[in-house]
């Protein structure tokens, strides 16, 4: 399955009764984490197919070629009907090494968030493929519907489930630049989606809304990595901004500016709607599932919404 045509292509719907494949594209995670992210999921009614293929390397869940293969297995396996990410780390970047989609047979639903942006966006830009930026077995569902550091029940069931007309997120942050606006929702992690550029898989981000957010960065690196963005053009031609809340990215300095004002100071005159603060990817707050791919209407206003015009799944 290769080739950029323009037109999303859409998994299908995930429900009670769906099996879901567990692989690990980049770092181990512990098995009391494991063990608790698997019992959610089979909470949800989720048939759970977790993949043991991978032996762990150091800070990656076993050598690039095996959790390639593992992640294509799976992907390919008839008896799996959606993926989500056993964790983050690092390490997904070296599955795109080996031509992934030369070897991709079936399109499926793939959760997860931080370190996934990499395989998400070579998705994206390689097959038009719409995922699903959200919680993962050891990073948000371990944690519980609606617990700290855990996830949104209802906005992960309707991403991966709602198969007709479109739907209403709440993003629970705060307006920087009030307006609306329309676009394809993109984006991810912000380092990840910053050393896209310059690889064949590099990010468009032309009439999106983007979605951005990080943990554990000072705002002067913030501040660097928007400046590389800006000057690479990859603000150019976007929609709007749905910015996460940025946990652990206090600056070093009493009295220096916070990572709001530098988002605000940078993205500002581009005189789009922007919403900072939405729990998205690394938060402390339950998680929001955002796909990516979908058309959507951006509103900040107050504390921000996105109005999905589309389903991201087909039944």
């Amino acid at each position: 399955m290769s080739g950029n045509n323009g037109t999303p292509r859409k998994p299908r719907a995930l429900a009670a009764g769906s099996r879901l494949g567990v692989f690990a594209p980049a770092s181990p995670a512990e098995s009391v984490e494991m063990i608790a992210g698997l019992a959610e999921l089979k909470r949800h009614g989720f048939q759970v197919v977790a993949n043991q293929d991978t032996k762990a390397e150091g800070y990656f869940a076993g050598p690039p070629l095996e959790r390639a293969n593992s992640f294509l297995g799976t992907l390919n396996s008839d008896s799996v009907d959606g993926l989500v990410a056993l964790r983050g780390g690092y390490g997904s970047n070296y599955l795109l090494e080996f031509e992934l989609e030369k070897s991709i047979a079936n399109l499926k639903s793939v959760i997860g968030f931080s370190d996934l942006t990499t395989l998400q966006i070579f998705l994206w830009q390689r097959c038009n493929w719409i995922t699903f930026y959200g919680p993962m077995v050891a990073a948000g569902l371990n944690a519980g519907s609606g617990a700290r550091k855990g996830y949104d029940e209802s906005s992960l069931l309707q991403a991966v489930g709602r198969t007709e007309g479109g739907w209403k997120l709440r993003l629970r942050g705060e307006a920087v630049l009030a307006g609306q606006s329309i676009g394809t929702v993109l984006g991810g992690c912000l380092t990840l989606l910053e050393a896209t550029i310059g690889t064949p898989w590099e990010l468009d981000t032309k009439d999106s809304i983007l979605a951005l957010e990080d943990r554990a960065m000072r705002p002067y690196q913030v501040d660097r990595v928007l400046m590389h963005l800006k000057q690479a053009g990859k603000l150019e031609g976007v929609r709007g901004f749905v910015l996460g809340d940025f946990p652990e990215s206090e600056p070093a300095v009493a009295g220096a500016p916070t990572v709001k004002e530098v988002c605000a100071r940078i993205l500002r005159p581009l005189g789009v709607p922007i919403v900072f603060g939405a729990p998205i990817g690394h938060t402390v707050r339950p998680m929001l599932t955002i796909p990516l791919g979908t058309k959507a209407r951006l509103d900040a206003d107050g504390e921000g919404t996105l109005e999905f015009l589309e389903s991201a799944v087909v039944p």
